[in-house]
């Protein structure tokens, strides 16, 4: 089963992404922060993050940046979903590292197909 990793302040918005997810047949975990994204990232062996941007202790920016550094973790692709909806963000998020960059609120079918094209899972 994929593993997903969803790095999000927003308590309503993770389980969102949980609930979807979990339908789509992946096995979830949470993490509050980038900081603690970051740390659960390095530990853990994630199919696939979703991370978003404005998050206390440390962006989702500078969280992408920073595993992007780690060899144990280049490899793994990174969603950023966020509000921030201006070119220069996209840019940011992917320079940063990020795979693809969404925009909140996502429809759960462009959640679904977006983790599944990530992850190599076949989509339902």
């Amino acid at each position: 089963m994929k593993r997903v990793l969803v790095v999000d302040d927003g308590g309503t918005i993770r389980l969102y992404h949980r609930t979807v997810l979990t339908e789509a047949g992946f096995t979830v975990e949470e993490a509050v922060n980038g900081m603690e994204g970051l740390e659960k990232a390095m530990q853990g062996e994630f199919d696939l993050l979703l991370v978003d941007v404005n998050m206390p202790k440390m962006d989702g920016f500078r969280m992408i940046a920073q595993l992007r550094r780690e060899p144990a973790a280049w490899r793994v692709p990174v969603i950023m979903i966020t509000t921030e909806h201006r070119d220069v963000d996209r840019e940011q998020a992917l320079i940063a590292g990020a795979n693809l960059f969404l925009v909140k609120p996502v429809r759960p079918e462009e959640l679904r197909a977006a983790a599944c094209l990530m992850t190599g899972m076949e989509g339902l």
